[in-house]
């Protein structure tokens, strides 16, 4: 859905060898093959970004705001059509060593189903990523639509998990992270295994952990206990949290997980610039975890590396 913006927001650079045609794999193609072809249609964890849809007016101080905290640069506001159906948006995107942000000001009315889509992710051939959705059990929920850079669509996996892909007829060249985010997923039990199925597939993805008695108190919900997974894929990291849905609140608010250095200084620095703690710090799975809400509403999970 950012594509637009960005042919008015971003001078691009060739990438040589990201835009390579593929066919799907077939039936007959073992998981492994999968995996490669998924290895092949994603281009790198700095251009899947978080689309943030701030209040209407926030944008300046949304991101002098996260700026402060973590430091990067933004592109210039641009008001564009970023959907397939007629609308408006005031955009830009943010570029900071923890993530890249696709950040919306609608001026008309959101169509549907945008304002849903946790993320965009860049692919290689939107043939071949439409294909690989579908193969791997997702929606189109989106068909792909033209851009002035590209295509865009919308994919939904098992649980209701909406992720926008686009592709680049001309490829941008972002500067690699200094840190990963993590896509923070919530589904329920009933959908976590058709989920992991479809995702890791469409991904390439593989489990790294999976907690079934992870300390609950993580979600705000001491003295119980939650099933907690950890994946990784070419795509970046994602954390699942199998839920009921009694979850306090902001849990289930935050879709992206930032790491930095020193959460302390960090939530300092947000505080400072007009960010509030809602939870937190808290020793989390091995770190100290905290959830934070910067001005224009977004909601993100800041944690630091540090073992307990």
């Amino acid at each position: 859905m950012r594509k637009r913006v960005l042919a008015c927001l971003l001078p691009l650079a060739a990438v040589s060898g990201l835009l390579v045609t593929r066919t799907a794999p077939t039936s007959a193609d073992a998981p492994e093959a999968a995996a490669q072809d998924s290895t092949r249609i994603a281009v790198g964890p700095q251009y899947d970004t978080t689309h943030v849809y701030v209040e209407p007016g926030k944008v300046p101080a949304f991101t002098a705001s996260w700026k402060a905290t973590f430091g990067g640069t933004n592109t210039a506001v641009s008001v564009t059509d970023v959907t397939p159906t007629p609308s408006r948006t005031k955009s830009e995107l943010i570029f900071s060593p923890v993530g890249t942000l696709s950040v919306f000001d609608f001026q008309t009315p959101v169509p549907y189903p945008f304002g849903t889509e946790r993320t965009g992710w860049l692919v290689t051939s939107m043939d071949v990523g439409i294909r690989h959705a579908r193969a791997s059990g997702a929606d189109v929920i989106v068909s792909p639509f033209p851009d002035p850079l590209g295509q865009d669509a919308v994919i939904q996996f098992p649980g209701g998990v909406n992720t926008q892909i686009y592709w680049h007829t001309k490829a941008p060249a972002y500067k690699p992270l200094e840190t990963v985010p993590e896509n923070r997923v919530y589904v329920s039990p009933d959908a976590v295994s058709a989920f992991l199925r479809s995702y890791l597939r469409f991904t390439g993805g593989s489990i790294v952990s999976d907690t079934p008695k992870a300390d609950a108190g993580e979600i705000g919900l001491t003295g119980k206990t939650y099933r907690r997974i950890r994946l990784t894929s070419p795509f970046g990291k994602t954390v699942v949290t199998v839920s009921d849905g009694h979850l306090p609140y902001p849990f289930g608010r935050e879709v992206t997980g930032y790491q930095v250095a020193n959460l302390a200084t960090t939530l300092g620095k947000a505080r400072a610039a007009g960010a509030t703690v809602l939870w937190g710090p808290r020793p989390s799975a091995g770190r100290n975890s905290a959830l934070v809400k910067f001005p224009g509403g977004y909601t993100a999970e800041i944690h630091d590396g540090a073992s307990r």
